[in-house]
């Protein structure tokens, strides 16, 4: 087995192995890594073009409904312009949760995405407003984020509005579309920038799963994803058992 020699080459990345390895995982790692390295050239350059994009259209100033930013508290709740989200912000990087008037819970899936954006808060907010939005009535939708412990997170309710139809968040039917959206402040208008909705136009899914830790570090693991797909129905705040795993 050849190892890199960092007294001769001292910038050289040392082995990504354990000592003792053999050359078989190490040839192979060796592989891996080059396959590696080039996804990311690769994403560099879906990223190069992403932020070339010519200018979308510009928006509607929507009505959302909110409420005060602590969960806790159910009034006042407010009407606030879709413009008006973004604070003091140029960008709003916006999550559509997939949670229908009717429903009585949001998508799991949408909510493990958020969970995700909620853990990197405040790294987010040195660059971008975040906010979710969702078709639910606000009372349920606030019920909901104070379930999940989005605390210190925007939530607005789109209920009543036509915003989820007109940027594609909603099908024909009127079923919820997950997607996530990057939109610009342009004066006192707003203009599209970038949607990309969970599933690929050939209906594929993993269209934003670059976007969730989850998916990245199930990927590293031994048995990969599978089939395993998020559920309401365990415990996902700091008090929860953290699994089968946990003592």
């Amino acid at each position: 087995m050849t190892e890199v020699d960092l007294t001769v080459h001292p910038k050289a990345a040392p082995p990504s192995w354990p000592v003792g390895t053999d050359e078989a995982y190490a040839t192979a790692r060796r592989s891996l890594a080059a396959a590696e390295q080039d996804l990311r050239d690769r994403i560099e350059r879906v990223a190069a073009a992403r932020r070339a994009l010519p200018p979308g259209p510009l928006l509607d100033d929507y009505r959302f409904s909110e409420g005060p930013a602590d969960l806790d508290q159910a009034e006042p709740t407010h009407e606030v312009r879709l413009r008006e989200v973004f604070g003091g912000y140029d960008t709003l990087f916006l999550y559509h949760l997939m949670f229908a008037p009717d429903a009585t819970e949001a998508c799991p899936m949408c909510s493990l995405w958020v969970d995700g954006f909620h853990g990197v808060l405040p790294h987010l907010l040195r660059h971008t407003a975040v906010a979710v939005v969702a078709k639910a009535p606000l009372p349920r939708l606030r019920a909901w984020a104070r379930r999940r412990g989005w605390t210190g997170l925007r939530i607005v309710s789109s209920n009543g509005t036509s915003f989820n139809a007109d940027v594609r968040a909603e099908y024909p039917d009127g079923t919820q579309r997950p997607m996530v959206s990057v939109l610009r402040a342009e004066g006192d208008r707003v203009r599209h920038f970038y949607s990309a909705p969970a599933s690929f136009p050939d209906g594929g899914e993993r269209g934003i799963d670059l976007l969730s830790p989850v998916w990245n570090v199930l990927d590293l693991l031994p048995d990969g994803r599978g089939d395993w797909y998020a559920g309401n129905d365990y415990p996902t705040g700091p008090d929860g058992d953290g699994g089968p795993g946990r003592r």
